[in-house]
């Protein structure tokens, strides 16, 4: 894997899914593949641009327009069973219910959809639920971030994301590694679900 940042010009930035695109042209090559990238914005600046962290399993191209590529490297983890591991994940917690009038979808199912979770207690549940019989978690912090405002196909949508940090052990090597390739949760084509690792000291 590789682990690039990347600085990405206000005009693509500004709409998150738009700066979603605008990374996938860091792989000319495979326009109809899927993604195998995950992101996260950790710096962003109104009429600047935004700073990224991105992950991927190809190595990104040079820098294209409104994109630059300021660093990357190669990205491995020995993981090993047992082994504590500092964490950072930026998420999207949410639960399904499905409509309270009953009205149905155009398969004749009742319509469902997604809503955050509030509570802590429900939002460590979640967590917990992803990483069950891959990690521990030894210790959390939560904490909320900005909300994500994007624009997709003219409609108009909003995220909520939280991040998560502290101190996991690893149970299972290599679930914890495909954990780590794949992402956690949903949204992640909004920069939400990649869970960034570091020995402890």
């Amino acid at each position: 894997m590789y682990l690039s940042r990347i600085f990405v010009s206000w005009p693509k930035s500004k709409n998150v899914y738009t700066l979603h695109q605008s990374l996938w042209q860091l792989f000319p090559d495979r326009p109809n593949e899927k993604r195998d990238f995950l992101f996260r914005v950790e710096q962003e600046k109104t009429g600047v641009g935004a700073s990224v962290l991105m992950q991927s399993q190809q190595e990104p191209a040079a820098d294209i327009e409104s994109v630059e590529l300021k660093a990357k490297r190669d990205y491995s983890l020995n993981l090993q069973k047992g082994q504590r591991l500092r964490f950072l994940l930026k998420a999207n917690p949410v639960k399904t219910i499905k409509d309270e009038k009953g009205r149905k979808n155009s398969k004749g199912e009742i319509k469902k959809c997604r809503v955050p979770l509030i509570k802590e207690e429900e939002q460590l549940q979640w967590l917990a639920r992803r990483i069950e019989g891959v990690a521990t978690l030894e210790e959390v912090q939560i904490s909320p971030c900005l909300p994500l405002y994007f624009r997709k196909h003219g409609q108009a949508g909003k995220v909520v994301p939280l991040k998560f940090e502290g101190v996991m052990s690893v149970m299972d090597s290599a679930a914890l590694s495909a954990l780590l390739e794949n992402g956690m949760g949903p949204a992640k084509a909004l920069g939400c679900g990649m869970l960034s690792l570091a020995s402890v000291c």
